[in-house]
């Protein structure tokens, strides 16, 4: 149906839509129709449903990093008002509210992660850093990537760094 329809009609009525309250929009060709609770009022979709739908309608890939793939794994109770994502299409920054989502332009070897759990356990790793990272923290970890599929980690393993790859050293069984 839309593929027929005239692109100058589509953006008027989208246009109105958001003038009328209907649906906000939260980026380029970006529109959500947002739930009114009747306690707190208007709720937006979640930051990183966000950024997965810009990266559809872009067809990128992307990849939660820093303290966003921390928050994801239970590794810290923050929530970032600034998230990254490494994409493998072009950088930008994207205002959503008081929350921004920075979109870096990163090499294809950052993102060919394929769990989804280990690529996220990768990213935080290497914001914790190699000789930050505490025994707690690798337990915890480890704990996590007992639920992602075998053959994704024994993938993400072979191209994360050998320092992460030595930390996890009997996670999956060789």
């Amino acid at each position: 149906m839309l593929k027929d329809a005239n692109p100058d009609a589509v953006r008027k009525a989208l246009e109105r839509l958001v003038k009328a309250g209907k649906i906000d929009r939260v980026a380029t060709g970006i529109y959500v129709r947002p739930v009114i609770d009747d306690i707190i009022g208007k709720v937006m979709p979640d930051i990183e449903e966000i950024a997965i739908a810009i990266a559809k309608r872009d067809r990128a890939r992307i990849l939660p990093t820093g303290s966003f793939a921390m928050y994801k794994l239970g590794l810290t109770t923050q929530v970032p008002l600034n998230v990254v994502y490494y994409t493998d299409t072009s950088a930008r920054k994207i205002q959503i509210g008081k929350q921004t989502i920075n979109f870096k332009k990163s090499s294809s070897k950052n993102l060919a992660f394929v769990g989804g759990l280990s690529k996220l356990a990768i990213q935080a790793m290497r914001t914790i850093g190699k000789d930050q990272i505490t025994d707690n923290e690798l337990r915890q970890i480890k704990n996590i990537l007992k639920k992602e599929n075998p053959k994704y980690l024994q993938h993400d393993l072979q191209i994360a760094p050998v320092w992460i790859r030595e930390l996890l050293k009997g996670t999956i069984n060789d």
